[in-house]
C-alpha cells in the first residue's frame, strides 16, 4: 500500500491596502514578513511606491525567492480578479472571528488559493462584506500591528512548517547558530 499523496497547501499572496509613503517601512516589513513566513507574493494596492519594490527585490536577491511584489493595482479589482480564479479572501481585523483552530480548520477545508488582506488605516466597512471577504479573521481583539496579525496567521496556517522553507537563487545564506553569526555565501 502506498503511503497517502499529502497536497502542498495552497497558495497566499498578500494585498496591502491603504500604503501611505509614512508607511514605507511598515509595509516593507508587511511584505518580508510576507516572504520569510511562507506567502509567494504580495500586491501594494493602489499606490506605486518604487522604494519598497527595491528593498523587496534587493532581499529577494540576495537571501532567495521565489516571491513577487506587485504595484499599483486597486485593491477592488485585486480581489475580483483572485474571486474570479477561485480564491479565497481572508480579511485580517481586530474585528473578525478569532482565529481559533475551529476557523482555520473552516478556512484550510476550502483547499483554495488564499489572498490575505492587511490594512494600514481604517479599512473602509465593504471590507467585511461578503463580497470582499470570505473570512474576517483577528488575531486577537486588541489593536496591534499588521505585521504581528500577519505573522501569526500564516505560522498557525502553516503548523510551522514555513520555517524550513528553502529559499533559492539568493547570494547568502544563515547558519544557524547556539551563539554567534554564520553567513554563507552561495554564490556571487
Amino acid at each position: 500500500m502506498e503511503p497517502p499523496q499529502t497536497q502542498p497547501p495552497p497558495k497566499i499572496v498578500v494585498l496591502r491596502w491603504g500604503h501611505r509613503p509614512r508607511d514605507y517601512r511598515v509595509t516593507t516589513h508587511v511584505a518580508l514578513t510576507a516572504r520569510a513566513l511562507g506567502a509567494e507574493g504580495i500586491i501594494v494596492s493602489d499606490v506605486q511606491d518604487e522604494n519598497i519594490r527595491k528593498s523587496v527585490d534587493k532581499i529577494v536577491k540576495r537571501w532567495g525567492g521565489p516571491f513577487f511584489i506587485e504595484m499599483g493595482t486597486p485593491w477592488k479589482k485585486a480581489v475580483e480578479d483572485w474571486r474570479a480564479q477561485g480564491g479565497l479572501v481572508v480579511h485580517l481585523t481586530v474585528y473578525g472571528r478569532n482565529l481559533t483552530p475551529e476557523v482555520l480548520g473552516e478556512i484550510k477545508a476550502r483547499g483554495k488559493p488564499i489572498m490575505v488582506i492587511v490594512g494600514s488605516q481604517k479599512v473602509p466597512v465593504s471590507f467585511f462584506s461578503e463580497k470582499i471577504s470570505d473570512f474576517n479573521v483577528a488575531v486577537g481583539n486588541q489593536p496591534h500591528s499588521e505585521i504581528s496579525s500577519l505573522a501569526v496567521f500564516l505560522d498557525r496556517y502553516f503548523e510551522g512548517k514555513e520555517l524550513e522553507k528553502q529559499f533559492e537563487g539568493g547570494e547568502l545564506r544563515i547558519i544557524p547558530q547556539h551563539r554567534g553569526k554564520k553567513i554563507v555565501k552561495i554564490r556571487p
